[in-house]
């Protein structure tokens, strides 16, 4: 009996059919947005006198980032507020095809894509970074022609 319903599960496995992946999107390019942010203290994004002590601020900045390449659901680029102060980041999209999480040189980044033009994009930082700074970050980032 054992050897009989063995062999219909390997058949009825065999007869499923195969789900293909579908390739990840291509995000290559330069992106753009308005991000609401809160900081505690300061750093390159949000400069200024502020300290960790200090009590957190709310600022709007224009957040760009470049993705300069793409291998399969790897990315890697370059982000920034101040073209003079570009800062390298790396990050992978996941199984679903839509969810990308990563990290730059102090902080961690994630999101969604919302379309082949447009991502959710959130940015944090905790205080251990050389800045000290804390940061958390969202907004909507649109391809740039």
């Amino acid at each position: 009996m054992r050897v009989a319903i063995a062999a219909l599960m390997l058949l009825a496995a065999a007869e499923a059919p195969a789900v293909a992946q579908d390739a990840p999107p291509d995000l290559t390019g330069t992106w753009s947005g308005p991000f609401r942010t809160v900081i505690f203290g300061n750093n390159i994004w949000h400069p200024g006198s502020e300290t960790t002590d200090s009590p957190p601020r709310v600022r709007e900045v224009t957040v760009n980032l470049e993705v300069e390449g793409q291998d399969g659901a790897l990315l890697w680029g370059r982000s920034w507020s101040d073209p003079s102060r570009k800062e390298p980041f790396a990050a992978t999209i996941t199984a679903d095809g839509r969810t990308f999480t990563g990290a730059d040189t102090d902080g961690a980044l994630s999101g969604t894509i919302t379309g082949p033009d447009s991502v959710d994009f959130c940015y944090t930082q905790t205080g251990l970074g050389p800045s000290k700074a804390i940061v958390a970050s969202c907004g909507t980032l649109a391809r740039q022609p």
